[in-house]
This record gives C-alpha cells, sequence and structure tokens, in this order.
C-alpha cells in the first residue's frame, strides 16, 4: 500500500485512548525539510533506554561532530506514558526530534501524523534487519517510519537439571510441550511445567504472531480486525485446555509467588523472549547456572519460525525541522559497528541488526546463562526467523481487554474462546468509535 494511502486511511478522525484527547492530523512535514541541514543543527532523543546519552555521545564526538549534528538524549518513562507524552508535544507541534517507540505503537503515532516518511533517507538499511522485524516499522507500505532499534525474539526457557531429574525431553513442537507439561505433573503433582499470565499481553500476542496470526490488516480505505482468527484461536485453545485440566499453571508473572516458583523449582520452564536472563537474574537469583535456551516449540515438527515479544525503533517526528539529519543519527544509531556495541554494553539491549546479534558484544553468553556457551549463536539464529507482525491504532485498547478477559478465564479456568471474542468485539467497538472505517 502506498505510504500516502495509507496515511489517509489512519488519520480518519483518529482519537487515541491513552488518555490524551482527539488529535486532527496536522499535515505532515515530509515535504517540510527545505530548512537544509547543513551548518550546525541540535537534535533532541526522546528514550527510556538506560545509558542512551553514552551512546549518543559516541556520535556527537565522531560522526555527528564532522556532519555538525548534535544529538541530546532526554530520558523518558516507557509504554503507553511515553506514547501520550508524544502525542501532547505534537499537538503543540513541539514533539521531539527523534523518540524511540515500541512496534506496536507506530500504529498509532503514525495515525496522528506524528511520526515522518525517512524511506528516502533510510534507502540501504533494509537488508541490515530479518524481514519480519522491517516490517514492523513499514506498516506494510512503501514507507518507512522507523529504524529498528532492539527486538524479542521468543524462546523456551527450562531448568535443565530439573528436565534430566524428571526425565523430560525439551518439547520441539507444541503437541510435546503438553505432554511434557502434562508427564511432570505425574511425576510430580506439585510443579508446574509453566504458568499461562495475562498481565503481559505482549506473551500472548507474540505467540498468536508465530502461529500466523494478523491482528489488524487493511482492505481498501478499512481496517479489518483479525484477533478472532483461526491462528489466535488455536493458541488461546491450547492454553485454555491446558490451564483448564491442571497441567499448568494459572497464576500471573512477575509476582512475588511466581519468583518463589522459579526460584525453588516450583515451575521449571518460561515461554519468553531473548531478554528473559536480566529477569530471571531478579527473579530466580538462586538458579544461576541451571538453566538452558531453546527454541520456541513448532506448531508443526517442519515449521521454524518464532514469535516477538518486545521491541523498540527509532522514528523521526513530523515537528523536527531537521528530518534528514534525524534520520542520519536513528541510521548510524542503529546499524553502526560502535553505536550497536555502545547499545548492547550501556543500554543492556539486544540489537534488531541481524549482524550485530553475532558482533564480539556477543561473544559470550548472559552471566545467568554462563552454562550454555552458545545462547547468543542460538539466540541469533532463532531472531532470523522472527514472523511478520501486524499493529493497528488501537493496540492498548486490545491489550487492556486482553489482560481483564484473559485473566478472568485464567483464574476461573473458564473458556479462553469467550476471552478472545471480547477481545476482538471490544478492539472493533473502539475503532469505530474512534472513527475509523472498519470493514467486518
Amino acid at each position: 500500500m502506498p505510504h500516502t494511502k495509507l496515511r489517509r486511511l489512519v488519520t480518519i478522525s483518529v482519537a487515541v485512548s491513552l488518555g490524551a484527547t482527539a488529535l486532527a492530523a496536522c499535515g505532515s512535514s515530509d515535504d517540510d525539510d527545505s530548512e537544509a541541514d547543513s551548518g550546525p543543527v541540535s537534535l533532541t532523543y526522546w528514550s527510556w533506554a538506560p545509558g542512551m546519552d553514552k551512546v549518543a555521545d559516541l556520535w556527537n564526538k565522531g560522526p555527528g561532530k564532522k556532519d555538525q549534528i548534535t544529538v541530546t538524549v532526554k530520558k523518558q518513562a516507557s509504554g503507553d506514558t511515553l506514547v501520550t507524552k508524544i502525542l501532547t508535544a505534537h499537538k503543540a507541534k513541539k514533539a521531539p526530534d527523534l523518540v524511540q517507540a515500541e512496534y506496536q505503537a507506530l500504529p498509532t503515532l503514525v495515525s496522528n501524523d506524528a511520526l515522518a516518511d525517512i524511506a528516502d533517507e533510510a534507502n540501504g538499511v533494509k537488508d541490515k534487519f530479518a524481514d519480519g522485524v522491517w516490517q514492523q516499522t513499514t506498516l506494510g507500505s512503501d514507507a518507512v517510519y522507523a529504524i529498528p532499534q532492539d527486538s524479542g525474539p521468543m524462546m523456551f526457557y527450562y531448568r535443565q537439571d530439573l528436565f534430566k531429574k524428571y526425565g523430560l525431553e525439551v518439547p520441539g513442537t507444541w503437541d510435546q510441550f503438553a505432554e511434557t507439561a502434562r508427564a511432570l505433573k505425574k511425576k510430580s503433582p506439585d510443579t508446574d511445567l509453566t504458568t499461562f499470565s495475562a498481565n503481559d499481553s505482549g506473551l500472548f500476542a507474540g505467540l498468536a504472531q508465530q502461529a500466523g496470526a494478523k491482528w489488524w490488516t487493511t482492505e481498501g480505505q478499512k481496517w479489518k480486525v483479525g484477533i478472532d482468527d483461526a491462528a489466535t484461536r488455536k493458541v488461546a485453545d491450547f492454553w485454555g485446555g491446558l490451564v483448564e485440566e491442571g497441567a499448568i499453571d494459572n497464576q500471573p508473572m512477575y509476582t512475588p509467588a511466581w519468583n518463589k516458583a522459579l526460584n525453588t523449582g516450583k515451575q521449571i520452564a518460561w515461554v519468553s523472549a531473548v531478554w528473559a536472563p536480566g529477569t530471571l537474574t531478579t527473579a530466580a537469583p538462586d538458579t544461576k547456572g541451571k538453566w538452558a535456551m531453546a527454541p520456541l516449540p513448532q506448531w508443526s515438527q517442519s515449521d521454524n519460525v518464532t514469535g516477538s515479544w518486545g521491541g523498540s525503533s527509532t522514528a523521526v517526528t513530523t515537528d523536527s525541522k531537521h528530518k534528514s539529519a534525524a534520520a542520519k543519527f536513528a541510521a548510524w544509531l542503529n546499524t553502526d559497528p560502535a553505536a550497536l556495541t555502545a547499545l548492547a554494553k550501556e543500554s543492556g539491549i539486544y540489537p534488531a541488526a541481524t549482524t550485530a546479534q553475532t558482533s564480539d558484544a556477543f561473544t559470550e553468553p548472559p552471566a545467568f546463562f554462563s552454562n550454555q556457551k552458545d545462547f547468543y549463536t542460538q539466540a541469533a539464529d532463532i531472531a532470523k526467523t522472527t514472523a511478520p507482525s501486524a499493529w493497528g491504532p488501537n493496540v492498548n485498547v486490545a491489550y487492556t481487554t486482553f489482560k481483564d478477559a484473559f485473566g478472568s478465564a485464567a483464574k476461573n479456568k473458564s473458556d479462553f474462546g469467550a476471552a478472545l471474542k471480547t477481545m476482538q468485539d471490544d478492539t472493533v467497538a473502539d475503532l469505530k468509535k474512534q472513527g475509523f472505517e472498519v470493514a467486518e
């Protein structure tokens, strides 16, 4: 879809349900770069990643100094809080030059005309990223609304020692995963393979993505919501069935009880993403060196695909008076070897650029996984198999409904299919309320 058509589609009567007021399209500044980026240029970058100011200093003392482009990083909160702040600033035409934006937030920012199309400036960097990651920054159009920064390919984490103790094999398929959960219950009734948690919507979204779901697509000038599609129903029925029969736990993640279960071996596996070692370090400190990572189970033995849980990009706003300069920094930040090494060291991120995933910064495994020397080699191979995603302009509504509907279903061990329908219906209703045309 041409980017002009996409922008028309997503700027129809938009209101963002993040506590911000309804915003009308302010007109793109894509053609307002005539002020020329010659001479000293000062850019502002809103980012939540730790140490980003140190990474920007490399630019300011190197390529940026040569090009007379200086970048100042201003630390921000992440998630919906930052999206709301960006949109509020954009309404006053005072958004910063650059923003760190999660992939699922891009349609919301584009629908409010807050992000510039930098396709011309980003020419030549596409091949540095996995197709499934790059696609998230284009929204299926010929535009480029951001440069991928970090990614969250999903993986399977398991207690190596306890799998051996209970005589379990690492599951290669989801059917084997279910059988492993049941086998563990027979051998140790008080132990769970894992839990289904509804307090982080990104996990379920990534699992649906792996199964081939496309939650938001377009038909002509209309949005089409496919949350309750066959792929997602398969995922919901699978996990709902395991919860209902008691083969896995139904408690939420990130709670003291969940931490204790991981730390004491009452939960011996976790479906997560590449950033999981950091979480396990604080959640289960007594288990250091006892975990291992493997590819995510597949729906078919012949499949080789993973979902994505997390990740962000660097975008240029339509309020920037120096689009070319800002895009040049965004490309450098996320493709230059020195910048990528600094991002890994200072910000602790797993870079989206495929070459960086096998760089010197990732020759040693995470300290918590010192027993698995090939951790990052495996991670890089898995990252290449990331499935494409399909985000829409009201991801926040879908995510909120997921937490409520699936949280209740998990707690009560009730029908996950009904929860999925609620998620679909609420998302469609919100789009219509905002003034979008929705294909049935």
